[in-house]
């Protein structure tokens, strides 16, 4: 029986590249299930009803968790102001129904708006969404969205990029006829948010979220406090990004490709024959 070098190499070969290929497998999945999660961020906030009532300034803005529910009763014309957090990586979506009474909407041509501002009352624009709309002839509700650009960690002072922190809901109407000034509705609001994952990562972090002193309403101050300045499992750290996950993968793949063409090489010596016996 004959052992040769080429033999083994042909071993490490296969062995080496199932684990790159164990290695990419574990990797990909990974990145995809972050970039692609299309459910609300977990443990943001508790999920359904929220306060029933609304701020008529940003500094008495009612406080919101991601995935509450805040209802208000207003008349057409007044400012209706919720704040909710927003962490590094999260693209949120605040969506607003105005229930038009059922005596006034068929005559109602009053047309609605939802504005969004960031901590330093910084107004962000809305990727894509309903942000305006005229109340329908018949109906009864009007519905608007807004989907925010992701959160980022750090920015130029310059720029207006949304940065960790509080985030102002607006609500009001900005087309009434005369007649209709006062007009009663209701208003539902929810802030939903989704991981965009490790793509939208930068380097660097801010000293402190953009959350300034508010006076919330709805709630003891101490609770409240703490809803409308941080969510309730904390803010990001901050050095943790998804790219640590690529990084390390990167690496350990690296290492393996090298012994992979460490094998290679090392198997063009001369073969070792082993003699039959007998």
């Amino acid at each position: 029986m004959v052992t040769t070098t080429s033999r083994r190499t042909r071993g490490a070969r296969r062995a080496v590249t199932g684990a790159l290929l164990a290695g990419i497998t574990l990797l990909t999945p990974a990145g995809a299930a972050v970039a692609a999660d299309p459910s609300p961020s977990a443990s943001s906030g508790e999920e359904g009803s929220g306060p029933t009532e609304a701020g008529t300034a940003f500094r008495t803005a009612t406080a919101l968790q991601q995935g509450q529910t805040g209802t208000a009763r207003a008349s057409a014309g007044d400012y209706l102001y919720w704040v909710f957090p927003a962490d590094t990586g999260q693209r949120a979506t605040v969506r607003a129904t105005v229930k038009l009474p059922e005596s006034e909407a068929k005559r109602s041509g009053s047309t609605w708006q939802i504005d969004v501002y960031d901590g330093l009352r910084r107004r962000q624009a809305c990727t894509y969404g309903h942000q305006t709309r005229k109340a329908a002839a018949d109906a009864r509700a009007v519905e608007l969205s807004c989907v925010l650009r992701t959160v980022r960690s750090w920015s130029e002072p310059w720029a207006n990029d949304p940065l960790p922190g509080s985030y102002y809901v607006r609500l009001t109407v900005v087309n009434l006829p005369a007649d209709e000034l006062g007009l009663p509705f209701e208003a539902e609001v929810r802030a939903d948010a989704v991981d965009a994952g490790g793509a939208h990562h930068v380097d660097g972090t801010l000293a402190e979220p953009l959350v300034p002193g508010v006076s919330v309403t709805g709630a003891p101050g101490a609770s409240q406090a703490r809803a409308a300045g941080a969510p309730e499992d904390g803010w990001a750290s901050g050095w943790w990004t998804g790219r640590w996950l690529w990084t390390i993968g990167g690496g350990v793949l690296a290492a393996l490709a090298a012994v992979f063409g460490y094998s290679l090489t090392r198997g063009r010596g001369r073969p070792v024959h082993v003699p039959h016996g007998g």
